[in-house]
């Protein structure tokens, strides 16, 4: 036994430690502290009870002195350690909000840790911490566009209604195109992923030409109809609408939403729709396109085979662009959509008054 080290367990003691060990609802570590004061009572050598108990030298120590200090109660209780470090003032918490919320005194566009910190005069990781506690990322942004359409709301619901209560019998479509699409190329080939790497690829790319899909999602069975086309004038949309019209059952009903881009405005166009009676334009609101449904088709396209393709011509590009189709249409889903009407137009309206009260 360490020398200074003397323990007398009295029979009451004793009692309390081997009840201690005995009752299975006592926290554990409780138990081998009781059974470090036994065991070295019995005369028990340091090294024997740590084997026994699977504890530290120290620890062992720890709580023989901590015994012979305070008995068994000291045992049972963990003394209360300081903070590493102060705790941040609520006035100085503030302070770093309040200035988070405004522009930079120095020429950038928004705040970083780094440059908080040193007007702050704490760590990076301090203020990191309070702009996590309060949901601030200086860093961050999002993009957003509202629309001005003196007609927003009717077209609003309008469009919707098409989606939610389409007509009896008829087709509806969500007409769209997505032009420039870049046939890119890296410099170099990439390495694929492999456990703990990542798959590689070059930051630059050589263009080898670009292409226009023109595109009509079957809003009711989520089939997508779609040509590839050099250029997206009026000449090559009235094309489109040919190839659509011939592809759908003769005689039916059809609705064609589409955004507000000129091409489909053009008087060639409405001629062409005169033409066609059983066809009707349903136009969204400016700067609103997402609501579009085609947009979603487009944006699943983009990110599970265009973004990181590698395409050697037009004719590759293209031919990966029909494939990713073909194998859409093999398996297709009705588009569903959730968002009610009167919600969306509460949060235009929201959001012109808050951007009328700041500005």
């Amino acid at each position: 036994m360490r020398t200074g080290i003397s323990i007398t367990v009295s029979r009451s003691d004793r009692q309390r430690l081997e009840a201690i060990i005995r009752d299975r609802t006592a926290p554990q570590k409780h138990v081998w502290r009781a059974r470090i004061v036994l065991l070295t009572a019995d005369g028990l050598g340091t090294n024997t009870i740590m084997r026994d108990t699977g504890k530290s030298k120290t620890c062992v120590w720890r709580w023989q002195e901590r015994f012979m200090e305070e008995g068994v109660d000291g045992l049972l209780r963990d003394k209360t350690r300081p903070p590493g470090k102060a705790p941040v003032e609520r006035e100085t918490v503030e302070r770093i909000v309040a200035l988070t919320l405004e522009p930079p005194p120095h020429e950038a566009t928004h705040w970083t840790g780094r440059a908080m910190a040193e007007a702050v005069g704490f760590a990076v990781s301090t203020v990191q911490n309070i702009w996590k506690a309060h949901g601030l990322a200086p860093h961050r942004f999002r993009q957003f566009k509202l629309s001005r359409d003196p007609a927003f709301a009717e077209k609003v619901k309008d469009v919707i209604g098409l989606y939610v209560e389409p007509p009896d019998h008829a087709i509806v479509l969500s007409i769209d195109e997505k032009s420039q699409i870049q046939a890119l190329d890296r410099t170099q080939p990439g390495l694929p992923m492999k456990p703990g790497r990542r798959a590689t690829m070059t930051h630059d790319y050589k263009r080898n030409g670009t292409t226009t899909l023109f595109a009509a999602l079957n809003v009711l069975d989520g089939t997508v109809i779609s040509r590839n086309k050099q250029r997206h004038r009026h000449e090559e949309f009235i094309r489109f609408l040919n190839e659509v019209n011939r592809a759908l059952p003769p005689g039916r009903e059809v609705h064609a939403v589409l955004d507000n881009y000129a091409t489909h405005k053009h008087e060639k166009v409405r001629a062409w729709l005169a033409r066609h009676p059983n066809w009707t334009f349903h136009f969204t609101p400016t700067s609103a396109s997402w609501l579009n449904a085609v947009e979603g088709f487009f944006a699943k396209l983009t990110r599970r085979r265009l973004k990181r393709g590698v395409f050697h011509s037009v004719a590759d590009l293209q031919a990966a662009i029909n494939r990713f189709i073909a194998e859409h249409n093999q398996n297709p889903a009705p588009f569903t959509w959730k968002a009610k009407p009167d919600d969306i137009i509460a949060a235009a309206k929201r959001g012109h008054q808050t951007l009328e009260s700041i500005h």
